[in-house]
């Protein structure tokens, strides 16, 4: 007789509307569309990483299309402690993307979070500026500036400055 039961239940029908109302709420939320983002193919306008947490990594090196070997593996190695990974992040060298502004990077690359590696908030026309290490809101942006990356590779004291301020700037 239980067999009988579950063999009904298996095969109820119900009309369209009693669905609608049983489910008023989405099941699957289909993804919501992201702009479309300046290609890192774009040769006036280049950049390492696919940029995918909107989070700015700029540097100034005119030795370099992005970072040295060493500086990039150190970057590397900031980024996993944030949970964070190149696919995350945009790396924009600022001396191969002249001249490039903080409009430049929020409208171009859609930054969300900006870090500047021995880059003043002067120079990417930032209408204030701001010490190391402190966290900076602006134009709602997250802005940080340090030292550049070969500078704080050896300075253990530097280095620690710079991870407080990430715990803030990622919540971590």
């Amino acid at each position: 007789m239980l067999k009988n039961l579950t063999m009904s239940l298996n095969n109820i029908t119900l009309p369209p509307n009693t669905i609608c109302q049983l489910y008023t709420k989405v099941l699957v939320e289909a993804p919501t569309p992201v702009p479309t983002l300046q290609k890192q193919t774009d040769t006036n306008f280049v950049f390492l990483g696919k940029n995918k947490k909107h989070i700015t990594i700029a540097v100034n090196n005119p030795a370099v299309l992005h970072l040295p070997d060493d500086e990039l593996s150190f970057l590397m190695g900031i980024l996993a402690a944030c949970k964070l990974t190149i696919e995350d992040v945009a790396i924009l060298n600022l001396a191969k993307n002249n001249p490039c502004n903080y409009q430049d990077i929020a409208t171009r690359l859609g930054a969300v979070q900006v870090l500047l590696f021995g880059i003043k908030p002067g120079n990417i026309d930032l209408p204030l500026d701001f010490p190391p290490y402190q966290v900076q809101r602006y134009n709602q942006q997250g802005y940080l500036a340090a030292p550049a990356l070969s500078l704080l590779q050896n300075d253990k004291a530097e280095k620690i400055k710079l991870w407080n301020s990430l715990k803030i700037m990622f919540s971590l």
